[in-house]
Formats: C-alpha cells, sequence, structure tokens
C-alpha cells in the first residue's frame, strides 16, 4: 500500500482546500494511506505530519486558503533542510510528495525531486504566472474579485464624477490587473511587463473628462514600475491635468481570501487526480497542470528554468479597448 503525503506551501489561493480534498480522496479510493504535512516546508522540517481519510476533508472544498496551513522557511532554502525533510517523510514510509503552489514552492519541489525523492507539483497562484500550466488554482476567483471592485467603484465614481486607480496584485505578473481591466472596460492598465509613462495616463484620464466620461478607472498591478501610490504622487503633482478628482483602492490581500468558484473548485479537483495518477505510474518530478483544456504533466526542471509571459495579443487588445 503506497502512503503519500500533500502540503501547500507559499501565498494561499482559492482553490487549493479543493485541490487537498482531492488528492487525499484520490488517494483513499485507491487504498493508500494518506497524510497532510503542515505548515508547508517548515512543517516538513520539523516533522508535523498528521494522517487524513476522507472525514478530514469533508465541508472544505468552498473554503478560501489552505487548512495546512502554510509558512515561510529559511532552513528550507538549505540543503541540509532538505534532507531533514526527507527523513521526516521516510521515516513514517512515506513513499511520495504533492506539493501545491507557485513558482517558490516548485522550486521546492524541484530541489527535492533533485535528492532523489518523489515529488508530484500541483499548480496553484492566483498570479498565473507559473510555467506549466494555463491556468493555475485561485486564478480565476481573483481575477472575479478584482472585477467586481471595478464594478463597484465605477458606481462610486459616476456619481461623484470621479476616477479611480485601483491597484491588485501580481508582484512580477500583470495577468489579473491585464484580464480585470479588460473585462471591466479600464481606461487605462498599469502592468509590470509593458513600461508605462504617467503622462499617457494623465493624458487618457484627461481626454475621458474632456469627452464627458462621468468616471475613469485605472487598473494597476503591484509590481508596475508606477504602482497606486506612485501614481497617485505624480497626480498631486498635476491636478489641473486631470480634470476628475482621483483617489486609489488597493485591494491587496482581499484577492486572496475569497471562497472559490466552480472553475477553481473544478480545476483543483482535477488537479489533485492528476497528481495521485502520476504518483501511481511512478511519474516524479513534475508539474500537473492545464493546458488546452486537458491535465498534463511538465518535468519540474523545465518549469523552474522557464518564464511564463503575459500574451502580448491581449496586451494589444488591451489599447484598442481603452
Amino acid at each position: 500500500m503506497k502512503r503519500v503525503a500533500v502540503l501547500t506551501s507559499g501565498g494561499d489561493a482559492p482553490g487549493m482546500n479543493a485541490a487537498i480534498r482531492s488528492v487525499i480522496r484520490c488517494g483513499v479510493a485507491k487504498g493508500w494511506g494518506m497524510f497532510g504535512v503542515k505548515q508547508g516546508y517548515a512543517g516538513l522540517i520539523s516533522g508535523n505530519i498528521v494522517e487524513m481519510g476522507t472525514r478530514d476533508v469533508g465541508g472544505i472544498l468552498q473554503k478560501g486558503g489552505t487548512i495546512l496551513g502554510s509558512a515561510r522557511c529559511a532552513e528550507f532554502k538549505t540543503e541540509e533542510g532538505r534532507l531533514k525533510g526527507i527523513r521526516a517523510l521516510r521515516q513514517l514510509g512515506i513513499d511520495a510528495l504533492v506539493v501545491i503552489g507557485g513558482n517558490g514552492s516548485q522550486t521546492g519541489s524541484y530541489h527535492l525531486h533533485k535528492l532523489d525523492y518523489p515529488i508530484v507539483g500541483i499548480a496553484s497562484t492566483i498570479d498565473n504566472d507559473l510555467y506549466g500550466s494555463e491556468m493555475t488554482i485561485g486564478v480565476d476567483t481573483a481575477l472575479n474579485i478584482a472585477l467586481e471592485a471595478i464594478d463597484r467603484l465605477k458606481v462610486t465614481a459616476s456619481s461623484h464624477q470621479r476616477a479611480f486607480l485601483l491597484e491588485v496584485m501580481g508582484r512580477n505578473c500583470g495577468y489579473i490587473a491585464l484580464m480585470a481591466g479588460i473585462a471591466g472596460g479600464a481606461e487605462y492598465i498599469v502592468i509590470p511587463e509593458v513600461e508605462s509613462d504617467p503622462e499617457e495616463v494623465a493624458e487618457t484620464l484627461h481626454l475621458a473628462y474632456e469627452h464627458g466620461k462621468e468616471h475613469a478607472i485605472i487598473v494597476v498591478a503591484e509590481g508596475a514600475k508606477y504602482n497606486a501610490n506612485a501614481l497617485i504622487e505624480f497626480f498631486e503633482k498635476h491636478r489641473d491635468r486631470l480634470g476628475f478628482k482621483i483617489r486609489a483602492t488597493i485591494l491587496g490581500h482581499v484577492q486572496r481570501g475569497g471562497e472559490p468558484g466552480a472553475f477553481d473548485r473544478i480545476l483543483a479537483s482535477r488537479l489533485g487526480n492528476g497528481a495521485i495518477e502520476a504518483v501511481d505510474r511512478g511519474e516524479f518530478g513534475v508539474l500537473v497542470g492545464l493546458n488546452k483544456g486537458k491535465i498534463t504533466t511538465t518535468p519540474l526542471e523545465e518549469v523552474v528554468a522557464n518564464k511564463k509571459e503575459i500574451s502580448m495579443e491581449m496586451v494589444e487588445l488591451a489599447r484598442k479597448l481603452d
């Protein structure tokens, strides 16, 4: 009988619990012993590993966050720390580990794989910047939260003839800002991948005001050179050029904490099953992701070596629509 553990690492994403549930239940369905590692790689090193069954993951499908928890762990960045984690797994006779997380988490998976421990990763990050999966767990829910914020801000903005800057998460990747901006009809979108000129943003606001618009929305990724704070500082010095009074709203971690929508629950369930199937056929050192509608695996070596680029086609579409 196989014994398999699952852990969540890095930033939480809506749908992580659905993935945990799927891994545990799909493993139990095969007659395997299933375990959960609490508090990510830190819990792995300390041996905070508990046996889990179907009832332990009951009622979590709709919950945001992760019941297993997540934590930063400097010790895991060392080979000594990683070997300590492997020893903790082997002491319990655990044959394989499933890691649910994004870039940093899967880099950790790759290092464990290089130490010859059987690893399977599951793509989960709201930034959608992980190579090996067209969509990752949490993206759809986070995007819809951002879109709802845009729609709500438009109501207030129209009532007071104001412009709003909405800053969304995306330290190195502007996917959420780009897609939310297109879906929400933003006047301008600022992302890290494309250099933006605050003069151009100001001119866009001025033209919208001159054309009689009752509101204007600028969507900004937090990692852009000109994020919300930088743009507000610039606009404070050029108030007379805007026409609109302008306010900034920083959405922040609100995007992480939402209950997962249907897409993320289904995606997480499929990826969890895909991870168990990979373990069953002995395919390790891979990331389980979604590509062209199918559950696929990508070698972790490729995942950590490549950067997922933003779609320039969508960037061009945003320019045409603003």
